[in-house]
Protein backbone atom coordinates (compact mmCIF):
# COMPACT_ATOMS: atom_id res chain seq x y z
CA UNK A 1 0.00 0.00 0.00
CA UNK A 2 1.36 3.39 -0.91
CA UNK A 3 0.62 6.36 1.29
CA UNK A 4 0.67 10.13 1.08
CA UNK A 5 0.61 10.71 4.81
CA UNK A 6 3.33 12.35 6.81
CA UNK A 7 5.48 10.74 9.52
CA UNK A 8 4.67 12.91 12.53
CA UNK A 9 5.18 10.41 15.39
CA UNK A 10 8.27 8.18 15.35
CA UNK A 11 7.96 4.42 15.69
CA UNK A 12 11.03 2.47 16.79
CA UNK A 13 11.43 -1.21 15.97
CA UNK A 14 10.89 -2.31 19.57
CA UNK A 15 7.72 -0.22 19.74
CA UNK A 16 6.48 -1.79 16.50
CA UNK A 17 7.25 -5.24 17.91
CA UNK A 18 5.17 -4.52 21.01
CA UNK A 19 2.24 -3.36 18.87
CA UNK A 20 2.63 -6.36 16.57
CA UNK A 21 2.56 -8.82 19.49
CA UNK A 22 -0.75 -7.37 20.65
CA UNK A 23 -2.16 -8.33 17.22
CA UNK A 24 -0.47 -11.72 17.15
CA UNK A 25 2.26 -10.64 14.71
CA UNK A 26 6.04 -11.01 15.00
CA UNK A 27 7.48 -7.80 13.58
CA UNK A 28 10.95 -7.91 11.98
CA UNK A 29 11.18 -4.52 10.27
CA UNK A 30 9.43 -1.15 10.18
CA UNK A 31 9.63 1.54 7.48
CA UNK A 32 8.25 5.07 7.82
CA UNK A 33 6.18 6.37 4.90
CA UNK A 34 6.57 10.01 3.95
CA UNK A 35 4.45 12.79 2.43
CA UNK A 36 1.12 14.40 3.35
CA UNK A 37 0.10 16.16 6.54
CA UNK A 38 -2.25 14.21 8.83
CA UNK A 39 -1.33 10.75 10.15
CA UNK A 40 1.88 8.80 10.74
CA UNK A 41 1.99 5.71 8.54
CA UNK A 42 4.41 2.80 8.41
CA UNK A 43 5.08 -0.38 6.46
CA UNK A 44 5.70 -3.28 8.84
CA UNK A 45 7.32 -6.57 7.79
CA UNK A 46 6.60 -9.69 9.84
CA UNK A 47 8.61 -12.85 10.39
CA UNK A 48 6.40 -14.63 7.85
CA UNK A 49 7.33 -12.04 5.17
CA UNK A 50 3.88 -10.47 5.43
CA UNK A 51 3.63 -6.71 4.88
CA UNK A 52 1.21 -4.75 7.06
CA UNK A 53 0.17 -1.10 6.96
CA UNK A 54 0.32 0.53 10.41
CA UNK A 55 -1.38 3.87 11.05
CA UNK A 56 -0.87 6.14 14.05
CA UNK A 57 -3.84 8.53 14.21
CA UNK A 58 -2.51 12.02 14.83
CA UNK A 59 -5.80 13.94 14.99
CA UNK A 60 -8.47 11.32 15.61
CA UNK A 61 -9.22 10.40 19.21
CA UNK A 62 -10.01 6.77 19.95
CA UNK A 63 -13.74 7.14 19.27
CA UNK A 64 -13.06 8.68 15.86
CA UNK A 65 -10.54 6.00 14.96
CA UNK A 66 -13.03 3.29 15.94
CA UNK A 67 -15.68 4.87 13.73
CA UNK A 68 -13.25 4.81 10.80
CA UNK A 69 -12.42 1.13 11.35
CA UNK A 70 -16.11 0.23 11.47
CA UNK A 71 -16.76 2.27 8.32
CA UNK A 72 -13.92 0.60 6.40
CA UNK A 73 -15.15 -2.86 7.35
CA UNK A 74 -18.66 -1.94 6.19
CA UNK A 75 -17.41 -0.51 2.89
CA UNK A 76 -15.14 -3.49 2.15
CA UNK A 77 -17.93 -5.98 2.85
CA UNK A 78 -20.24 -4.00 0.57
CA UNK A 79 -17.84 -4.40 -2.35
CA UNK A 80 -16.06 -1.04 -2.24
CA UNK A 81 -12.41 -1.58 -3.24
CA UNK A 82 -10.79 -0.65 0.06
CA UNK A 83 -8.77 -2.78 2.50
CA UNK A 84 -10.69 -4.08 5.51
CA UNK A 85 -8.80 -3.51 8.80
CA UNK A 86 -6.99 -6.54 10.17
CA UNK A 87 -8.89 -6.03 13.42
CA UNK A 88 -11.50 -3.72 14.89
CA UNK A 89 -9.36 -3.28 17.99
CA UNK A 90 -6.93 -0.43 18.50
CA UNK A 91 -3.53 -0.32 20.17
CA UNK A 92 -1.96 2.76 21.73
CA UNK A 93 1.39 4.31 20.77
CA UNK A 94 2.68 7.33 22.64
CA UNK A 95 -0.88 8.16 23.66
CA UNK A 96 -2.33 7.88 20.15
CA UNK A 97 -4.58 5.21 18.57
CA UNK A 98 -2.96 2.68 16.23
CA UNK A 99 -4.66 0.40 13.69
CA UNK A 100 -3.37 -2.27 11.31
CA UNK A 101 -4.44 -2.90 7.71
CA UNK A 102 -3.43 -5.34 4.99
CA UNK A 103 -0.75 -4.01 2.67
CA UNK A 104 -2.09 -3.36 -0.84
CA UNK A 105 0.48 -3.25 -3.61
CA UNK A 106 -0.22 -0.54 -6.13
CA UNK A 107 0.97 2.67 -7.72
CA UNK A 108 -0.28 6.24 -7.60
CA UNK A 109 -0.82 8.00 -10.92
CA UNK A 110 0.70 11.38 -11.63
CA UNK A 111 -1.61 13.86 -13.33
CA UNK A 112 0.10 13.42 -16.71
CA UNK A 113 -0.82 9.72 -16.73
CA UNK A 114 -4.52 10.14 -15.93
CA UNK A 115 -6.75 9.03 -18.80
CA UNK A 116 -10.55 8.92 -19.23
CA UNK A 117 -10.62 5.22 -18.31
CA UNK A 118 -9.06 6.13 -14.96
CA UNK A 119 -11.51 8.89 -14.12
CA UNK A 120 -14.42 6.69 -15.21
CA UNK A 121 -13.25 3.96 -12.81
CA UNK A 122 -12.74 6.42 -9.95
CA UNK A 123 -16.20 7.92 -10.51
CA UNK A 124 -17.78 4.47 -10.41
CA UNK A 125 -15.89 3.54 -7.23
CA UNK A 126 -16.95 6.76 -5.51
CA UNK A 127 -20.58 6.05 -6.43
CA UNK A 128 -20.27 2.65 -4.71
CA UNK A 129 -19.11 4.41 -1.56
CA UNK A 130 -22.16 6.67 -1.70
CA UNK A 131 -24.51 3.70 -2.03
CA UNK A 132 -23.38 2.17 1.27
CA UNK A 133 -25.56 2.82 4.32
CA UNK A 134 -23.78 3.29 7.63
CA UNK A 135 -25.21 3.37 11.16
CA UNK A 136 -22.91 5.93 12.73
CA UNK A 137 -20.70 8.58 11.22
CA UNK A 138 -19.76 12.05 12.37
CA UNK A 139 -20.36 15.25 10.39
CA UNK A 140 -17.42 16.68 8.48
CA UNK A 141 -14.64 18.54 10.31
CA UNK A 142 -14.76 21.06 7.46
CA UNK A 143 -18.20 22.63 7.73
CA UNK A 144 -18.63 26.38 7.20
CA UNK A 145 -17.90 27.31 10.81
CA UNK A 146 -14.79 25.13 10.93
CA UNK A 147 -13.42 26.67 7.74
CA UNK A 148 -14.17 30.19 8.95
CA UNK A 149 -12.25 29.49 12.16
CA UNK A 150 -9.28 28.26 10.12
CA UNK A 151 -9.37 31.37 7.95
CA UNK A 152 -9.20 33.60 11.01
CA UNK A 153 -5.84 32.02 11.82
CA UNK A 154 -4.63 32.85 8.31
CA UNK A 155 -5.40 36.57 8.35
CA UNK A 156 -1.76 37.56 8.09
CA UNK A 157 -0.53 40.42 5.88
CA UNK A 158 0.72 37.91 3.30
CA UNK A 159 -2.63 36.12 2.89
CA UNK A 160 -5.18 38.72 4.02
CA UNK A 161 -6.50 39.56 0.54
CA UNK A 162 -7.02 35.95 -0.51
CA UNK A 163 -8.43 35.01 2.91
CA UNK A 164 -11.03 37.74 2.60
CA UNK A 165 -11.95 36.56 -0.88
CA UNK A 166 -12.30 32.95 0.26
CA UNK A 167 -14.30 33.92 3.35
CA UNK A 168 -16.76 36.00 1.32
CA UNK A 169 -17.31 33.26 -1.22
CA UNK A 170 -17.73 30.56 1.42
CA UNK A 171 -20.68 32.45 2.84
CA UNK A 172 -22.08 33.22 -0.60
CA UNK A 173 -22.02 29.60 -1.81
CA UNK A 174 -23.16 28.19 1.51
CA UNK A 175 -26.26 30.36 1.16
CA UNK A 176 -26.82 29.03 -2.37
CA UNK A 177 -26.54 25.38 -1.35
CA UNK A 178 -29.66 23.25 -1.75
CA UNK A 179 -30.31 21.76 1.73
CA UNK A 180 -32.31 18.87 0.24
CA UNK A 181 -29.41 17.34 -1.71
CA UNK A 182 -28.89 13.58 -1.16
CA UNK A 183 -26.25 12.87 1.46
CA UNK A 184 -24.63 10.06 3.38
CA UNK A 185 -21.10 8.71 3.75
CA UNK A 186 -18.51 10.62 1.70
CA UNK A 187 -14.78 10.08 1.31
CA UNK A 188 -14.02 13.79 1.39
CA UNK A 189 -10.47 13.56 0.05
CA UNK A 190 -10.35 11.21 -2.96
CA UNK A 191 -7.26 12.70 -4.58
CA UNK A 192 -4.86 10.79 -6.83
CA UNK A 193 -2.65 9.81 -3.89
CA UNK A 194 -5.61 8.07 -2.26
CA UNK A 195 -6.21 5.63 -5.11
CA UNK A 196 -3.92 2.68 -5.88
CA UNK A 197 -3.64 1.07 -9.32
CA UNK A 198 -2.29 -2.31 -10.34
CA UNK A 199 -2.00 -3.58 -13.90
CA UNK A 200 -4.01 -0.62 -15.14
CA UNK A 201 -6.93 -1.49 -12.87
CA UNK A 202 -8.15 0.32 -9.77
CA UNK A 203 -6.81 -1.71 -6.83
CA UNK A 204 -7.98 0.25 -3.79
CA UNK A 205 -9.38 3.47 -2.39
CA UNK A 206 -7.41 4.41 0.71
CA UNK A 207 -7.25 7.03 3.47
CA UNK A 208 -10.80 7.49 4.71
CA UNK A 209 -9.52 9.70 7.55
CA UNK A 210 -11.68 12.59 6.30
CA UNK A 211 -14.75 10.42 5.69
CA UNK A 212 -17.91 11.86 7.19
CA UNK A 213 -21.56 12.49 6.62
CA UNK A 214 -21.85 14.88 3.71
CA UNK A 215 -23.42 15.83 0.39
CA UNK A 216 -22.73 13.33 -2.40
CA UNK A 217 -22.50 16.02 -5.10
CA UNK A 218 -19.87 17.86 -3.06
CA UNK A 219 -17.75 14.70 -2.75
CA UNK A 220 -18.05 14.07 -6.49
CA UNK A 221 -16.98 17.58 -7.40
CA UNK A 222 -14.00 17.43 -5.03
CA UNK A 223 -13.00 14.28 -6.92
CA UNK A 224 -13.45 16.05 -10.28
CA UNK A 225 -11.14 18.84 -9.15
CA UNK A 226 -8.57 16.37 -7.81
CA UNK A 227 -8.38 14.26 -10.98
CA UNK A 228 -9.37 16.46 -13.91
CA UNK A 229 -7.34 19.65 -13.49
CA UNK A 230 -3.82 20.29 -14.70
CA UNK A 231 -3.40 23.93 -15.66
CA UNK A 232 -7.12 23.96 -16.43
CA UNK A 233 -10.00 21.48 -16.45
CA UNK A 234 -9.73 18.64 -18.94
CA UNK A 235 -13.38 18.27 -19.94
CA UNK A 236 -12.87 14.79 -21.39
CA UNK A 237 -11.65 13.60 -17.99
CA UNK A 238 -14.53 15.41 -16.28
CA UNK A 239 -17.09 13.82 -18.59
CA UNK A 240 -15.70 10.32 -18.04
CA UNK A 241 -15.73 10.72 -14.28
CA UNK A 242 -19.31 11.98 -14.19
CA UNK A 243 -20.44 9.24 -16.57
CA UNK A 244 -18.70 6.56 -14.51
CA UNK A 245 -20.40 7.82 -11.38
CA UNK A 246 -23.79 8.26 -13.08
CA UNK A 247 -23.71 4.68 -14.39
CA UNK A 248 -23.51 3.28 -10.84
CA UNK A 249 -25.52 5.86 -8.89
CA UNK A 250 -27.78 7.99 -11.04
CA UNK A 251 -27.52 11.68 -10.27
CA UNK A 252 -30.88 13.32 -9.63
CA UNK A 253 -31.84 16.47 -11.59
CA UNK A 254 -31.43 18.60 -8.46
CA UNK A 255 -27.91 17.22 -8.01
CA UNK A 256 -26.98 18.02 -11.60
CA UNK A 257 -28.30 21.55 -11.11
CA UNK A 258 -26.20 21.91 -7.95
CA UNK A 259 -22.84 20.71 -9.30
CA UNK A 260 -21.53 24.25 -9.86
CA UNK A 261 -22.25 25.36 -6.30
CA UNK A 262 -20.85 22.14 -4.84
CA UNK A 263 -17.73 22.45 -6.99
CA UNK A 264 -17.19 25.99 -5.73
CA UNK A 265 -17.58 24.86 -2.12
CA UNK A 266 -15.07 22.09 -2.76
CA UNK A 267 -12.52 24.52 -4.20
CA UNK A 268 -12.98 26.85 -1.25
CA UNK A 269 -12.66 24.02 1.28
CA UNK A 270 -9.26 22.99 -0.09
CA UNK A 271 -8.05 26.54 -0.65
CA UNK A 272 -8.73 27.11 3.05
CA UNK A 273 -7.04 23.99 4.38
CA UNK A 274 -4.03 24.39 2.10
CA UNK A 275 -3.42 27.85 3.50
CA UNK A 276 -3.59 26.62 7.10
CA UNK A 277 -1.97 23.19 6.63
CA UNK A 278 0.76 24.15 4.14
CA UNK A 279 1.27 27.87 3.56
CA UNK A 280 1.32 28.81 7.24
CA UNK A 281 3.61 25.87 8.04
CA UNK A 282 6.11 26.37 5.21
CA UNK A 283 9.67 27.08 6.41
CA UNK A 284 10.74 30.71 5.92
CA UNK A 285 11.83 31.37 2.37
CA UNK A 286 10.47 28.07 1.03
CA UNK A 287 7.28 27.60 -1.04
CA UNK A 288 4.54 25.46 0.49
CA UNK A 289 4.39 21.81 -0.54
CA UNK A 290 0.86 22.39 -1.86
CA UNK A 291 -0.27 25.81 -3.06
CA UNK A 292 -3.80 26.97 -2.17
CA UNK A 293 -3.81 29.25 -5.21
CA UNK A 294 -4.26 26.24 -7.48
CA UNK A 295 -7.70 25.84 -5.94
CA UNK A 296 -8.43 29.50 -6.53
CA UNK A 297 -7.56 28.79 -10.18
CA UNK A 298 -10.07 25.94 -10.17
CA UNK A 299 -12.64 28.27 -8.59
CA UNK A 300 -12.11 30.86 -11.33
CA UNK A 301 -12.92 28.27 -14.01
CA UNK A 302 -15.91 26.98 -12.08
CA UNK A 303 -17.28 30.50 -11.74
CA UNK A 304 -16.68 31.05 -15.46
CA UNK A 305 -19.04 28.13 -16.17
CA UNK A 306 -16.42 25.82 -17.70
CA UNK A 307 -18.00 22.69 -16.18
CA UNK A 308 -21.62 23.50 -16.97
CA UNK A 309 -21.80 21.91 -20.47
CA UNK A 310 -20.56 18.57 -19.10
CA UNK A 311 -23.08 18.58 -16.26
CA UNK A 312 -25.89 19.50 -18.62
CA UNK A 313 -25.00 16.63 -20.96
CA UNK A 314 -25.95 14.12 -18.25
CA UNK A 315 -29.45 15.53 -17.80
Amino acid sequence: MASAMARLTPLELEEARRIGRSFGLEVRQVEALSGGSVNSNFRVETASAQSVFLRVYEEQVEAGARRELALLATLARAGVPTPEPLSQRLEQHRGKPVALFPWIEGEILCQARVRPEHTRAVGAALARVHLVKVDELAPSRFELGDLQARLERARTPEYAEDVERIAERLVRYAQKRDPSLPSGVIHGDLFRDNVLWRGGQLAALIDFESASLGVFAFDLMVCVQAWCFGDRFDLELVRSMLEGYHAVRRLEPRELAALGVEAALGALRFATTRITDYSLRAPPGQPPLRDYRRFLARLAEIEAGVLEPVALSLG
